[in-house]
């Protein structure tokens, strides 16, 4: 009754960990996206009307375009002059002060040269001196006018007129007498008494402006109620193009209430959840174990989410083309830590849930579509970085491919195409060549381990392998043969041969802590002659922990760590544990001191290991290596293992085992063959 009553809450639990992963992401999109009224047709100009008859159904104003405004903005701009008030009391203070400051003359100088600086001052603050910034920004059009306020006087004066605080110091030497002894008068700081004088108004200025651009008239006609506007398989030309742009705009506006944003609201929501929910039952009945890895579940809703609101961000700033976002790289980045399904799954997920904010959402699905199944053939395996350029190349040629037959479609000629949406999906696939950077950001973030950290890792310059090489080079060795073996098998079978290769490298670095207590590193001196079994046994047991402390002060990813952890299972130290039972024949043994920590192995590829593992270090004390002998060695140890279980919590069948011990027994036959013997020549 407590079983049943423990999985019904395992259960529950899980229903309730996969509903609130719904509702959140959910939430967190229709949250992002635009509430945009939308019309129930589309228009483009220069192609055919492709619905009914179309006739105003109340009267509206034909707007202008958007060009034509900011034209005619441009143009009223021209008049508008920013205001300054002119503020006296600066050139009295400053004057007042360089005065005070040089009563007694200037050193150096003859005594009038006060006079005619305090004269040459007030001639410049009497044109006007400006704030700097100011002064570039207006300058930049030598025809710019702006609004002196002296008083209750206003009047338009030049820019050309006024000075900057540089341009006002630079007139102050233009007096010939005072540019002789610039050099002297450079010592006296004559820039501190330059201040600005032309104070801007913004209240004035603003009003001024808003009272030019009130002026632009938005409308240039009106259409009547009833008025035809366009017939069907009528050419759009840009006038009619223009009145049911303004109909849809004033359309959204009339429709601008509660009641139709809730609907739309609501509609969003059911549309968002429909996708996310189907896509959770997916998970839930093919990739369950996808759940159990929090790293897993939460890359893969985390990617949709995150382009979902690039899109939503793109659509509301539409100065960007949604086309841009290189939605590829969710299937590949999918396809390089998971699978291909869930990578295609997670795409077109995506892709529904992103057109739905789009104007063309048909293209659009077909067009990310063509793209994510090109990514994900073209990317089976990542371990090259030019795969991801290639990768790149291979997509953009595709969608470009994809949208050329929508424009030959729907096009009567060439010159009708719009090449500005090619421009954006060739931008697409080189941000695409981003991906290989931050593959490297999601491997850290969420702690998977790509093929290309795999070969990295194989390289024996590798500090770790270096040092096992030059340590324990028996080990070193037999760890290459593990390899090469273990690498075999998975490619038989179909597991991930760099994996088990990776792993395969490193499952023995806990030996480097006393390399001389394990056999194949041994040269005639056995240190454990003088150590009694259980002694014996602990030290050869703890290369696994050894090894686990190594991996993690070097920071091995966890996978291989997996594979420390994993290749000798919960099994015996065999050879000690033996002869101590037939040296104590009559007492009891306690097996945990001679029990590998584990656990068993729980990947096909760390079965792989383990087998290979065994198979490798046992097969250096056969007498003689016939087919035979070999054979009947692969045979009894591997059967020993699954007879005593190793393989039970791992997903490995009794198919690939026969096909591992096939390769183990052809593999060992080549390694082990022997060579014909060279005769020897006689002398004479």
């Amino acid at each position: 009754m407590s079983s049943f009553n423990i999985k019904d809450n395992q259960s529950l639990r899980d229903i309730l960990i996969r509903a609130a992963l719904v509702i959140v992401t959910v939430t967190a999109i229709v949250w992002s996206m635009p509430r945009d009224n939308r019309s129930y047709f589309h228009v483009e100009q220069g192609k055919p009307w492709k619905y009914a008859d179309f006739t105003a159904p109340y009267d509206f104003p034909i707007y202008k375009s958007k060009k034509a405004i900011s034209e005619e903005r441009d143009s009223v701009m021209r008049l508008y002059e920013p205001y300054y008030k002119y503020n006296k009391e600066v050139e009295l203070n400053v004057v007042r002060k360089f005065a005070t400051d040089y009563a007694d003359g200037i050193p150096g100088l003859p005594s009038d040269f006060t006079a005619i600086i305090s004269n040459r001052l007030r001639s410049i603050y009497q044109q006007g001196v400006m704030d700097a910034k100011e002064y570039d920004e207006l300058h930049r059009d030598t025809t710019q006018m702006i609004r002196v306020v002296s008083g209750k006087q206003a009047s338009s004066v030049s820019i050309q007129e006024v000075y900057s605080p540089k341009t006002a110091y630079n007139q102050l030497f233009r007096e010939a007498k005072l540019a002789e002894h610039r050099a002297q008068l450079q010592k006296c700081n004559l820039n501190s008494y330059i201040l600005p004088n032309l104070i801007y108004d913004r209240d004035r200025s603003e009003s001024s402006k808003n009272d030019l651009l009130s002026s632009i008239a938005l409308a240039s006609g009106v259409v009547q109620k009833g008025q035809k506007i366009v017939d069907r398989g009528e050419i759009v030309t840009d006038k009619t193009y223009r009145i049911i742009e303004s109909f849809k705009r004033e359309n959204e506006v009339r429709n601008e209430d509660v009641k139709q944003n809730q609907m739309s609201l609501f509609g969003q929501i059911l549309y968002i959840a429909i996708l996310i929910t189907a896509f959770t039952i997916y998970l839930s009945l093919y990739r369950k174990d996808y759940f159990e890895k929090l790293r897993s579940i939460t890359m893969l809703y985390a990617l949709i989410l995150i382009f979902a609101l690039l899109t939503a961000l793109f659509m509301r700033n539409t100065f960007i083309h949604v086309y841009i976002l290189p939605y590829a790289m969710v299937p590949i980045f999918i396809r390089v830590f998971m699978d291909s399904r869930t990578a295609f799954m997670s795409h077109i997920t995506m892709v529904l849930v992103c057109a739905v904010m789009l104007q063309h959402p048909f293209e659009f699905v077909v067009i990310e579509t063509v793209a994510g199944l090109v990514a994900i053939t073209s990317l089976r395996e990542l371990s090259q970085r030019s795969q991801i350029f290639k990768s790149a190349i291979f997509i953009t040629l595709a969608c470009m491919a994809a949208n050329l037959a929508f424009d030959w479609m729907q096009m009567n000629a060439l010159s009708q195409i719009d090449y500005s949406t090619y421009n954006y999906l060739i931008a697409n696939g080189i941000a695409l060549l981003f991906a290989y950077p931050l593959l490297y950001l999601i491997e850290k973030t969420f702690g998977f381990t790509s093929d290309i950290t795999l070969i990295e890792l194989s390289n024996t310059n590798n500090e770790l392998l270096r040092r096992m090489s030059e340590v324990a080079p028996g080990t070193f060795n037999h760890s290459i043969q593990v390899a090469n073996l273990a690498g075999e098998i998975a490619n038989k079978i179909g597991a991930k041969a760099q994996l088990v290769r990776t792993g395969a490298l490193y499952h023995d670095i806990g030996k480097l802590s006393n390399p001389i207590y394990f056999t194949e590193n041994q040269s005639g001196i056995n240190p454990h002659e003088t150590l009694s079994d259980i002694e014996s046994a602990q030290i050869i047991i703890s290369h696994v922990t050894e090894g686990l402390k190594m991996a993690d002060k070097y920071n091995l990813p966890t996978v291989i760590r997996h594979f420390i952890a994993t290749h000798h299972g919960l099994g015996k130290a065999k050879f000690f544990y033996i002869h101590y039972h037939n040296e104590h024949p009559d007492e009891p043994v306690d097996d945990l001191l001679f029990t590998y920590p584990g656990p068993n192995p729980f990947t096909r590829e760390q079965a792989i290991l383990m087998m290979a593992d065994t198979v490798e270090a046992a097969s250096r004390s056969l007498p003689d290596y016939t087919e035979q002998s070999i054979r009947s060695l692969v045979e009894r140890l591997i059967d020993t293992q699954v007879a005593e279980g190793y393989f039970r919590e791992c997903p490995i069948t009794f198919r690939d085992i026969q096909y591992a011990k096939t390769v183990l027994i052809e593999k060992l036959k080549t390694i082990y063959h022997t060579r014909v013997s060279y005769p020897t020549e006689k002398k004479q």
